[in-house]
């Protein structure tokens, strides 16, 4: 009688439930199902219930993962689509759909205008329905422009977040893994030459995707990080600035978010032009001087900072001293003291101008991605 009711469940199954339970029961992680479904954003998309199953990913799936052939080939129940986002009153023609298309964000054709709706729902499923709450609310208190273009932004999070989906790393996230001492380790990789290539690898090797994309006209972005559907984080860089020192704060104030913010349920998304920093008389979100103080003592810590000359009398060869010392790149030092002073002309000879973009093969934000 057991054994009839556990086969009457199992037929029982929409082919959704089917695959997580036998997941679930398998220790199976979405990269598993690859080689039965095709690619990694139709895995994805499947266990959103954003798509179905053809019969050949059927067929796999009975036939390499024993899944009940009744539960696979039955037709799924309807349900709304998966999405944080209402989209109405959205201006579909207001997105910089020319810049889009140059990008290869989405596709070219006539009208362009007449199809954005079009085009934008299919970024939008790309990226997984988006974070709502963080990329459309104006916030006065964070740190964005206040001449940003909300439509550039948006389609800006939205690219990161389908490119993220398309390349996720094969390592799952576990919660609670960047610490402030996991910040220190990556900033410990600016030693080396390639350093912002091995961050990015590291940053994967625990289920962190990290995607560089240039800004969009009237952005004013230097990073986001910001969430998928699932739970999994992902850190957006522009390299706006391409400069060594530039390149090392960001990623680690965005982690400082992953960190210390992201893992709530308050937000899932920190959007950050960080020439807004410490801007006089400007009210500011706490978080991001919380996600500033992460960065800074990772980088440089405060108890070394305070006692050292260089922050007075800054000379190349104490740079170089003290980078050796706290094992990081010169170029973050010198960073350091150009921002507390107020004066970027001081050891520019130092910052790393133009060492990052080309690790990526990153183009200029007026270039085609």
């Amino acid at each position: 009688m057991a054994h009839q009711e556990s086969i009457k469940r199992e037929v029982d199954q929409s082919p959704l439930e089917a695959i997580k339970a036998c997941m679930k029961e398998r220790g199976l992680n979405p990269r598993d199902l690859i080689p039965y479904i095709g690619s990694q954003s139709g895995v994805y998309q499947i266990l959103l219930g954003k798509r179905g199953l053809s019969m050949p990913m059927a067929r796999a799936l009975h036939k390499h993962l024993g899944i009940s052939a009744e539960s696979l080939l039955r037709e799924p129940v309807p349900g709304p689509m998966p999405s944080n986002e209402s989209t109405d009153g959205m201006r579909w023609d207001r997105f910089p759909l020319k810049v889009m298309v140059k990008r290869g964000w989405i596709p070219d054709g006539p009208n362009l205008a007449g199809r954005s709706e079009e085009l934008l729902r299919g970024l939008i499923d790309r990226a997984q329905g988006g974070n709502a709450p963080a990329l459309y609310r104006k916030n006065d208190q964070g740190r964005i422009n206040a001449k940003v273009d909300p439509y550039a932004l948006k389609a800006w999070c939205w690219q990161v977040m389908a490119t993220a989906n398309e390349r996720l790393p094969v390592a799952n996230y576990e919660p609670g893994v960047v610490t402030l001492d996991f910040l220190n380790q990556v900033a410990q990789l600016s030693r080396l030459g390639d350093g912002p290539r091995h961050a990015k690898d590291l940053l994967e090797e625990h289920g962190i995707p990290l995607v560089i994309l240039p800004h969009l006209p009237r952005t004013y972005l230097d990073g986001a990080a910001l969430r998928l559907q699932d739970g999994r984080p992902v850190i957006g860089l522009t390299l706006r600035y391409d400069r060594i020192d530039n390149f090392w704060f960001c990623l680690l104030h965005e982690l400082a978010h992953v960190g210390r913010h992201l893992n709530g349920s308050e937000s899932d998304a920190f959007i950050d032009d960080l020439t807004l920093r410490k801007s006089d008389g400007r009210p500011e979100d706490p978080r991001e001087a919380q996600a500033d103080e992460w960065a800074e003592e990772a980088l440089i810590p405060s108890e070394v900072w305070e006692a050292t000359d260089m922050r007075n009398s800054p000379t190349a060869i104490g740079l170089l001293s003290l980078a050796n010392e706290l094992k990081i790149h010169p170029a973050i030092i010198a960073g350091r003291i150009r921002f507390e002073r107020k004066n970027y002309r001081l050891l520019s000879q130092f910052v790393g101008a133009g060492q990052i973009r080309r690790q990526f093969d990153a183009p200029n934000s007026d270039s085609k991605w």
